[in-house]
């Protein structure tokens, strides 16, 4: 179905490309009550989170003239306390409480999401500027409501390629331009 060419990647479960399954629409209410409820949290813990990365990152600072690998640890640290500050997969938004069930809105949020990677992907370099992206992620909420194929589609028609993936979580591709020597920059394929 889906190919990874370098190193013949093929999704083990197709089930998973498919949209998600509609929810009823209490489950969906209270979804996004419980997000309301939760997000003064969230906020507050977010600030604790970020207080502890900074102490975390000063520590390293210091510890960098000791030692070389407690300054790795403790960015693996710091790199870990941020990716938990993710919002829960239950909290629905307001777009996706308006939409459940709306694929038309979930392909133009699709192709928004993919649009934007693809006109960073394929920006010149500037000087003395970080070179553009080659690699995204496109998450499981930006997709819910039309599958991981879509995603796939709609990537491929910009000039991405898959990378391994797991779609109930996000799909991850490579901007093929990259590779090629650019032979697809600044244009959709």
């Amino acid at each position: 179905m889906y190919e990874y060419k370098d190193s013949g990647f093929v999704p083990a479960d197709t089930r998973h490309w498919v949209a998600g399954r509609l929810r009823p629409r209490w489950e969906v209410v209270l979804g996004f009550v419980g997000m309301i409820v939760y997000v003064p949290f969230w906020i507050a813990l977010t600030a604790v989170v970020l207080a502890g990365v900074i102490v975390v990152l000063f520590l390293s600072e210091i510890v960098e003239a000791v030692s070389d690998s407690g300054e790795r640890k403790l960015n693996a640290l710091a790199d870990g306390m941020l990716e938990r500050l993710r919002m829960p997969r239950w909290c629905v938004t307001w777009p996706e409480l308006r939409h459940e069930g709306d694929a038309a809105y979930y392909r133009a949020r699709v192709d928004k999401v993919v649009g934007r990677w693809t006109a960073r992907a394929s920006a010149p370099k500037k000087p003395k500027k970080p070179a553009p992206p080659v690699e995204c992620e496109i998450t499981w909420r930006n997709y819910r409501g039309v599958g991981g194929h879509y995603v796939v589609e709609a990537a491929t028609a910009q000039g991405w390629e898959l990378r391994p993936s797991d779609p109930r979580d996000s799909v991850r591709l490579w901007w093929s331009a990259a590779t090629d020597g650019g032979a697809h920059e600044g244009t959709a394929v």
